[in-house]
């Protein structure tokens, strides 16, 4: 395990954790639930979001294997059938609305067994949470070819005049019913909604009017695969032609190489609505020019030409030196749709070359950090709080609306308070406009320690701006709060006495500060004090009201002091 955990290091790869389905299960179910489970050794790896060849084992492996120089990169070859025997996908008109694209090719005589099935399968789910962007810029479908006769046509109709057995299920039904069917699986409800508003649905079929799919829903039953499948036809639609080309090829290169003749696909005919065909998949190399100089130069390395080389050909990138050395002409496979640029090639040299053995320099630019004033007042701050006694807690920046209105008294709208879109949960609605709420739920959470309780933050508040290029402001607040069977009010009120004393701020009206009675919705009648320094008002204190402190789930006196600390920087 530690091997393949360093590998996985020199390869760019973290080795997450080594686990079985039966801890997995125990860790989120308990270990009633996980009883009977494998204990088969799993092995969980981050893998990089543009690495795309990497998400399956045949690609992980095969990068691996060629990372180690126990094989060569295989040459993936596109075999295109003689004329009027391949396979043809033709796209009518009524597509444009919906999914214009699709993309289609044939694996041939491939031989699976239940794991190359399963990670066939599996790559394609993780495909399509990734690239394909939940199916909204691709959908993949994945058909036995011995079940069905091209030319194929992918067109879009009423949901009303589509009808076929859906993957999985014993009878038939309209497009329109197997939206309704599909509403609460818990898998493919997430998808409903890329075509249930349009006034058609994009479908294929095949030259006999059987159903293949209904992207990027489901699938026909007609059409699904199995271990014992031969020759698997695979399309590809989406919004997005490249991603689609990208995604095609990343499938039959990945698995080409259980076919009878390893690492070969067979390419099939796509006619668009405008007439003109294309051959699918493109599975194109492309050549690039890269100075040595610049990727030793980049790395801050000095390799020769020819050991770069050797570097990127590790990294699948078959590289030679060009020009009598002044050159590196390197090879991207079609597998490496992530290199877009020359920085790629060179963080791959860097990859290769081993970023813990790049020696450490000093840069050359000669700069001297400094800790931001207002980060440097919090820290010195924090230390002297704690030293008074009180404990810090950290709390989430965003909250429900709840905390921060209702809760406190308050109506959402007075508050200023920043929304979130489409939130998750309910706990996190809007960003906070105050610190108290974060305190308040702390204290709730460890009502079973010794009283007294003191707590004190020193953090972030979001208030809209309209004046401010992304409408927003953050003030940097501290808040602090103490709960016991008495009020405490003077213990309070000797807290901001010691902040004023440690930012050396007199009690003075003019040009120190004060406190002035006032009244706030969250605090008790007569108990709250607006605090003023150097005459401009930065917050309040006082014993909160047993109406806050019952909406807080508590159920002592409280009381709190918050204050904007950014006028004393």
């Amino acid at each position: 395990d530690e091997e393949f955990n360093d590998l996985c290091f020199e390869f760019g790869l973290e080795l997450d954790e080594v686990t079985s389905e039966k801890d997995i299960i125990s860790k989120e179910k308990g270990q009633e639930k996980a009883k009977g489970a494998s204990e088969t050794v799993l092995y969980k790896i981050d893998v990089p979001a543009n690495r795309y060849d990497l998400l399956c084992l045949e690609g992980l492996v095969r990068g691996l294997q060629v990372f180690k120089e126990r094989i060569n990169l295989p040459r993936y070859e596109k075999i295109i059938p003689a004329q009027g025997e391949g396979q043809r996908l033709i796209i009518t008109e009524e597509t444009a609305q919906v999914r214009p694209h699709a993309v289609a090719a044939v694996l041939r005589n491939i031989t699976f067994t239940k794991e190359r099935y399963d990670s066939f399968i599996d790559l394609q789910e993780k495909l399509h949470q990734n690239i394909c962007r939940r199916r909204a810029l691709v959908a993949i479908g994945t058909h036995d070819l011995d079940t069905i006769s091209g030319p194929f046509t992918f067109t879009a109709k009423a949901p009303s005049e589509i009808k076929f057995k859906p993957l999985n299920q014993s009878k038939e039904y309209t497009a329109s019913q197997i939206m309704d069917l599909y509403r609460t699986d818990s898998h493919l409800r997430h998808y409903l909604h890329l075509i249930e508003n349009k006034p058609l649905y994009p479908v294929i079929y095949d030259s006999n009017g059987v159903v293949l799919s209904m992207p990027p829903i489901i699938n026909g039953d007609h059409t699904k695969i199995s271990v014992k499948t031969r020759n698997v036809f695979i399309e590809c639609t989406g919004t997005d032609l490249t991603k689609a080309k990208i995604v095609l090829d990343i499938i039959v290169t990945m698995f080409s190489e259980y076919c009878e003749k390893p690492f070969s696909v067979e390419a099939a005919e796509v006619v668009c609505p405008n007439g003109k065909t294309h051959i699918y998949p493109e599975l194109a190399y492309r050549k690039e020019k890269v100075k040595p100089d610049l990727i030793n130069k980049k790395i801050g390395i000095s390799e020769t030409p020819s050991s770069l080389a050797k570097l990127l050909t590790r990294m699948c990138l078959t590289s030679h030196v060009t020009g009598n050395g002044n050159n590196l002409e390197i090879e991207i496979p079609p597998t490496r749709a992530d290199i877009i640029h020359a920085c790629d090639i060179v963080e791959d040299a860097a990859i290769a070359y081993g970023y813990n053995n790049i020696q450490m320099t000093v840069p050359k630019t000669y700069t001297i950090a400094n800790q931001l004033p207002l980060n440097k007042l919090t820290e010195l701050l924090r230390l002297d709080l704690a030293a008074a006694g009180f404990t810090e807690a950290l709390t989430f920046a965003l909250c429900s609306q709840e905390d921060i209105a209702d809760k406190l008294g308050v109506d959402i709208s007075a508050t200023k308070a920043v929304r979130i879109a489409n939130p998750k949960t309910a706990e996190f609605q809007v960003a906070r406009t105050t610190l108290l709420p974060g305190l308040l739920k702390t204290i709730a959470a460890n009502r079973k320690m010794p009283l007294p309780l003191k707590l004190f933050e020193i953090s972030d508040i979001v208030v809209k701006d309209p004046n401010t290029d992304v409408g927003a402001r953050n003030y940097r607040h501290f808040c602090a709060v103490y709960y016991n069977k008495s009020p405490g009010f003077e213990i309070i009120h000797g807290l901001l006495d010691r902040v004023m004393q440690l930012l050396q701020v007199p009690p003075d009206e003019e040009n120190g500060y004060a406190i002035k009675a006032t009244e706030g919705s969250a605090f008790f009648p007569g108990r709250c004090a607006e605090i003023f320094a150097r005459g401009q008002s930065i917050g309040k204190l006082g014993v909160l009201h047993p109406d806050v402190i019952t909406k807080f789930e508590l159920t002592m006196p409280c009381s709190a002091l918050e204050i904007n600390i950014e006028p004393f920087v």
